[in-house]
């Protein structure tokens, strides 16, 4: 059962017991606009201990805010979910008052469903719809600010982002996302409060981030993070040069990049380390700093003019190789990372074009392969460990890469030959 089914099974099944219960937020916006939702939402005017009472399996959750989650021929129906899994949140109406943390309500009372979309964020996700009625419930003029494709908070802005201070990053990526606009007051209410997104965990700017630097029209959101205040706030000295060259360089990377790549571009005119260093904030895991600082540490490799076959092997072989090479292709189209650069010209893209043709003239052969000899053969023929030994399996490796070295008898020959040659050299 999908998402959307079971969200619509679940609200005809409290229907028919005498509730009120409708699909609410986000889908009901998609669905307007004739996108795919990622997820169905359920409120209703059920309580958890009715809604508990209606569905023989339960789990409840967050007491507080009157979720329920809700089992379905055997599969948890619950927040969080990705459509297609079969996961509803099904939550009752409320109202919240008094954010002390600027994130969570101190206070949460039941409510009708005017009052329940009089709390949510932006007009176009405070709207409802009866799927059994097949009737849009519009308390908050989402729907005309959709058809004129405004992004406009519920009440005073001042308000809804004291309320949530992710507000102002939701706001920013439905902009990017939907390509609306943000009305004035919301748009000045952002700028005036952007210093107050440092009370945000990094996880979850982290996650709002990534949701506008991942879409096609990333340049536009960075645009409006850097001009509002947010980019500033979250990446302390985020400023200057720095940040009209990410707004240039995001706008050259291909339509679909992963959230590394999309970082390493925003951060393409800084020092690694202090880059590094900003995007710590946003707590990432392992695997995404070690691509980033790959994209960042590498920057300009690619340019060499004369670069070896066995060095071309090597970066070639990276996990994240044609990343730096997307990311460097939009440095160059970009105009560089230096100011006074010229902007794009065939001879800034020249080399990259040159290095993709290397590659495709190399085939299927393998860039990385295992080395004819290992440390203890290389001390079997006389190698010394320590500094030595390194130096020489580098060197062999390095030989075997050009392709001079085909076989292990090759290889120990060479071998024999430097250790020879380094002895006379310290005598």
């Amino acid at each position: 059962m999908r998402n959307k089914q079971a969200a619509i099974k679940i609200i005809k099944r409290l229907s028919s017991e005498g509730y009120e219960a409708l699909l609410a937020g986000g889908c009901v916006r998609d669905m307007l606009l004739g996108r795919a939702a990622s997820d169905y939402d359920v409120a209703t005017n059920a309580l958890p201990e009715d809604v508990m009472k209606v569905f023989r399996r339960t789990l409840k959750v967050g007491a507080k805010f009157g979720v329920v989650i809700v089992l379905i021929e055997g599969r948890l129906v619950s927040a969080k979910a990705k459509a297609g899994a079969g996961q509803v949140e099904v939550a009752t109406f409320r109202t919240e008052t008094d954010y002390a943390d600027g994130r969570h309500p101190d206070a949460v009372k039941f409510a009708s469903a005017a009052e329940d979309a009089s709390r949510r964020d932006f007009t176009i996700n405070g709207m409802f719809y009866d799927p059994v009625k097949e009737k849009v419930i519009d308390y908050v003029d989402g729907r005309k600010d959709l058809k004129k494709k405004i992004i406009r908070t519920i009440g005073r802005p001042e308000e809804r982002f004291g309320e949530d201070y992710l507000r102002m990053l939701r706001a920013v990526r439905f902009s990017t996302q939907l390509g609306f606009r943000i009305e004035p007051r919301t748009w000045s209410a952002i700028c005036k409060n952007a210093k107050k997104i440092t009370k945000i965990s990094g996880e979850r700017i982290a996650a709002e981030l990534e949701g506008i630097l991942v879409h096609p029209n990333r340049s536009i959101g960075a645009s409006m993070l850097i001009k509002s205040g947010l980019a500033k706030s979250i990446f302390s000295r985020f400023v200057g040069e720095q940040t009209e060259l990410a707004i240039r360089i995001l706008s050259q990377l291909r339509k679909k990049v992963d959230f590394a790549l999309a970082l390493a571009g925003l951060f393409a005119g800084g020092k690694t380390e202090s880059s590094l260093e900003k995007i710590r904030v946003l707590k990432l895991s392992r695997s995404q700093n070690r691509h980033i600082k790959f994209l960042l540490s590498n920057r300009g490799k690619l340019l060499k003019d004369r670069m070896s076959l066995a060095q071309l092997k090597l970066i070639a072989s990276e996990p994240y190789f044609w990343d730096l090479y997307e990311l460097q292709m939009a440095i160059q189209k970009a105009g560089g990372t230096r100011r006074g650069e010229a902007r794009r010209s065939p001879k800034s893209i020249a080399p990259l074009i040159n290095l993709r043709r290397r590659i495709k003239k190399l085939g299927d052969v393998e860039l990385r392969p295992k080395p004819l000899l290992n440390g203890h053969d290389l001390i079997r023929l006389g190698a010394v460990p320590g500094p030595t030994l390194g130096q020489l399996a580098q060197e062999l490796y390095i030989a075997q890469l050009e392709g001079k070295l085909q076989t292990a008898q090759q290889a120990r020959q060479w071998a024999q030959n430097w250790l020879q040659k380094h002895k006379k050299t310290e005598k």
